[in-house]
């Protein structure tokens, strides 16, 4: 009697666009955004590049110039926190890149028609591009020393949450926009009109005080400039009382119509913009083909 060899059979689970696939869909395009940052090694060696020749070149210049205004306090230590918001900006708002690269080679159509909420791919895109430039914000932790701040684990436990905070939302943003461009060029032109004026109007450079009244006006609706005012507060916190008390001639800190924000508001206020960034990526995606 001849025998028969049954096949066997393979079980296939059937993606229903659940929570669970939402979630793994995230986690999947997160764990993306970090091998391409872990590989591209030439990125990891130059990333810190510019931001320490703004902090070593310019602050060491504008230093020599306004050294009677600062005191006892080295004009790096102002820009320091500046610094960093610097890193975070450029690495989060240039980290939406890829998604116009994907979009130009069809890498983006695929994850557009996969069985899973478009919100996931987007809000995984955020977490991705905010955790790298997370990380390349605190590599200019390692030249605190540079600029005359303190090692401190407790200043680091609070400049780290306010960086994410800030790449969350600046991530965010890059990808709202990202999800109405079709063309690498076009999104680099937008993205230089958008991110100078950002970092130059936050106060990351110069004092925010003894402005015109134009050019106070602007920083004051300037959002970076509520994340700037924080790092800095928590540099400051951490300086000798000399130091401390020269910075803070320098620059006090955010206001409006003289009373001056509190840390935690200006934490708000960048957490709800970041949401609200996060829901116009999220509506761009949906437009998207």
């Amino acid at each position: 009697m001849a025998t028969t060899t049954e096949t066997p059979v393979i079980s296939v689970s059937e993606a229903r666009g659940g929570a669970h696939e939402d979630l793994r869909a995230v986690a999947m395009i997160w764990r993306r955004e970090l091998i391409r940052f872990g590989r591209n090694r030439t990125r990891l060696i130059t990333a810190p590049a510019q931001p320490l020749l703004f902090l070593l070149v310019l602050g060491t210049g504008l230093g020599a110039v306004i050294s009677r205004k600062t005191g006892d306090l080295d004009f790096r230590t102002f820009m320091f926190p500046g610094v960093i918001a610097m890193s975070v900006l450029f690495t989060a708002i240039f980290s939406a890149i890829s998604i116009v690269w994907d979009r130009e080679f069809g890498f983006m159509r695929e994850m557009l028609v996969a069985p899973v909420h478009r919100s996931a791919l987007v809000v995984g895109k955020c977490l991705g591009g905010a955790t790298v430039a997370t990380l390349q914000g605190c590599t200019m932790l390692v030249f605190a020393g540079l600029a005359h701040v303190p090692y401190s684990p407790t200043m680091f436990l609070v400049l780290i949450p306010e960086m994410a905070l800030v790449a969350f939302t600046l991530t965010a943003f890059g990808t709202m926009i990202a999800g109405r461009m079709s063309q690498v060029e076009s999104f680099q032109v937008v993205m230089q009109l958008v991110v100078f004026p950002l970092f130059f109007l936050s106060g990351a450079m110069f004092p925010l005080k003894g402005l015109p009244g134009w050019l106070m006006v602007l920083t004051k609706i300037d959002p970076l400039s509520y994340a700037v005012d924080p790092m800095r507060r928590a540099v400051f916190a951490h300086l000798g009382h000399h130091a401390a008390a020269a910075a803070h001639a320098l620059n006090p800190g955010m206001s409006w119509n003289g009373w001056f924000i509190p840390t935690g508001l200006e934490l708000v206020i960048v957490a709800a913009l970041g949401l609200s960034m996060l829901g116009g990526a999220m509506y761009s995606f949906a437009k998207a083909e």
